[in-house]
């Protein structure tokens, strides 16, 4: 189960509550931030009862945790299509690792403070799981569908999935070094290119 929430939405009315749950949290983190966030404001603008709200969830950190996974497995699905070349990436204007690198930038939309509350509350409710999660599920989906041009090793797959997110993360902890996005999206391909390069340089210098 990919969000800690007491009762798994099965049925569309169910599903429905949970996107409205979701989606009404969202937009209080937006206007009020995390600490302006109760569960009777998300039920309130969600349009539901408390008590239907948690049977779903357990409460505001998991109902941010939620958002924060939904909005990082989308991310994780769109570099899968990418990297197999199922994706419009064919006829974009920039280049794969550009798209990869701009796709996790924009995982977790809003103001900073509302992805930092994201980021926190997906650390707080498993974090570390939920990475090797995301990680296990990338390497399935792209399995004998991606043709990458260089051998995979478990290292090399774990530093091409870790190091941008690992260096947004970072980037997002450390607001107030007011780092410019459009250039720190040039560095972040720039390192991306740089090692996807080497490994393609190795598998040559092999052959």
């Amino acid at each position: 189960m990919t969000e800690k929430t007491r009762r798994t939405p099965r049925q569309p009315r169910s599903e429905a509550t949970v996107e409205a749950i979701l989606e009404a949290a969202f937009q209080l983190l937006e206007q009020g931030g995390v600490e302006a966030l109760t569960t009777n404001h998300i039920a309130e603008r969600a349009g539901v009862s408390v008590g239907t709200l948690y049977q779903y969830f357990r409460g505001k950190q998991a109902i941010l945790a939620a958002l924060a996974q939904r909005r990082a497995a989308a991310a994780r699905d769109r570099i899968a299509q990418i990297v197999i070349g199922n994706s419009a990436v064919e006829r974009s204007e920039i280049g794969a690792v550009r798209l990869i690198v701009r796709t996790l930038a924009t995982a977790f939309e809003g103001s900073p403070a509302t992805r930092r509350a994201l980021l926190d509350a997906l650390t707080e409710e498993g974090g570390d799981d939920v990475v090797m999660r995301n990680h296990v599920a990338f390497f399935d989906a792209i399995a004998g569908k991606a043709v990458l041009g260089f051998d995979l090793s478990p290292e090399a797959g774990f530093v091409l999935t870790h190091a941008v997110v690992g260096l947004l993360r970072a980037a997002t902890v450390e607001s107030d070094l007011a780092l410019d996005p459009a250039s720190l999206e040039d560095e972040l391909v720039r390192l991306m290119e740089s090692y996807i390069s080497a490994l393609l340089a190795t598998k040559n210098a092999l052959r």
